[in-house]
């Protein structure tokens, strides 16, 4: 499995420029709110991802007053071997990707060479928001563990894009559109698919996860929903050609499929609890990373941010149970309670590093 051995952070977010060297089993990171734990882990996952987990642009990730920032990461490999990975980002939007000096032909191929998973406060977007904060879920979950899936969703996009602006036209050309809908469509049955095939592995994981870490007093479920259940998408696409040419836009396709979260087989946004909801997305979270594990044949990284957030004492017994339990790797956690994380870890394993954050400085303790 890849190891995170050190890392180099220069002028990301409020981290002027910081030196790190973490341990190989957990890593706890103490602070107050505001001072820079989560931009820590930002860091990590954007070693892994090329690309924050919290921010849509790369222009906020520039610490105050800077044009540019970077990322270095010495990494031990499964094999055993150290690669040390390198990303500079500009504020002319370029963007450069090394593994030992090298540069990548593209950023996105070296999505998937150290996977991660992070559970954050931020998944909740994932319950009260629109189906897109479910679908990048998805996406980034497939991407990182199947390339053919990635590029043939950004093949797609750029077919969409093609055809909204296409559609735009007063008088588009029918005939043009249907070669395009064609190209579309070759790409939108394998991606559906994959996803069906991902939903289906998902759902009997979460439940497992969900019902340990809540003590089983919930069903939860979940539903894929897409446009291309009922149809391939060139005669979708055919059929809605009226409407679509009205809107302006293309309005069916893989691109409005949605992932409904259940509970009790009632939508979890409207009847679960804070406690319930989080526990749901932690137990999702825990399940990408089985999954995860189990395509590349070691672990991720896990990235915990405020997981103790919104959970009772005894749901987060379940959890750090579950955590000292399974065959988990490198681990880093995030807690503002410094003295209830250190209780926690203390109890799960002595090979452990504890670091404590001020105004994006970090100091080990």
């Amino acid at each position: 499995m890849a190891v995170l051995e050190k890392i180099v952070i220069s002028d990301f977010r409020n981290i002027q420029l910081q030196e790190l060297e973490f341990s190989p089993n957990v890593n706890c990171i103490s602070g107050n709110n505001g001072e820079g734990k989560t931009n820590l882990l930002d860091a990590i996952y954007y070693m892994s991802m090329t690309k924050s987990a919290f921010a849509a642009s790369d222009k906020f990730n520039f610490r105050h007053g800077t044009d540019e920032f970077s990322l270095a990461g010495t990494y031990r490999m499964e094999n055993g071997l150290s690669s040390r990975f390198a990303i500079r980002m500009t504020s002319k939007g370029e963007k450069k990707v090394k593994r030992d000096d090298k540069p990548y032909n593209k950023v996105s191929e070296h999505v998937g060479v150290l996977p991660i998973v992070l559970v954050s406060p931020s998944d909740i977007s994932m319950v009260s928001e629109s189906g897109e904060e479910r679908r990048r879920f998805v996406n980034a979950v497939l991407s990182q563990m199947d390339r053919e899936y990635m590029t043939s969703l950004q093949q797609y996009n750029r077919l969409l894009q093609q055809r909204n602006r296409m559609l735009k036209d007063m008088s588009p050309d029918r005939t043009l559109l249907e070669v395009v809908d064609m190209r579309m469509s070759a790409l939108a049955g394998p991606i559906h698919e994959a996803r069906r095939r991902f939903v289906e592995e998902l759902k009997p994981i979460v439940s497992e996860y969900y019902k340990a870490l809540s003590g089983g007093s919930e069903d939860v479920d979940i539903e894929y929903e897409s446009d291309l259940s009922k149809a391939q998408l060139e005669q979708l696409l055919d059929s809605s050609y009226e409407k679509d040419r009205i809107f302006r836009y293309t309005t069916c396709g893989i691109q409005r499929d949605d992932f409904a979260f259940r509970m009790n087989g009632w939508p979890i946004r409207r009847c679960g609890s804070q406690g319930q909801q989080k526990s749901f997305l932690v137990s999702l979270k825990f399940a990408q990373y089985e999954i995860m594990k189990k395509n590349y044949g070691f672990a991720p990284i896990l990235l915990l941010d405020d997981v103790f957030d919104k959970l009772d004492m005894g749901r987060i017994s379940n959890l750090l149970q579950m955590v000292s339990g399974k065959d988990f790797g490198q681990i880093f956690i995030t807690d503002s309670n410094k003295v209830r994380m250190a209780g926690i870890v203390d109890g799960l394993t002595q090979d452990r590093a504890y670091y404590e954050t001020v105004a994006g400085t970090f100091t080990r303790i």
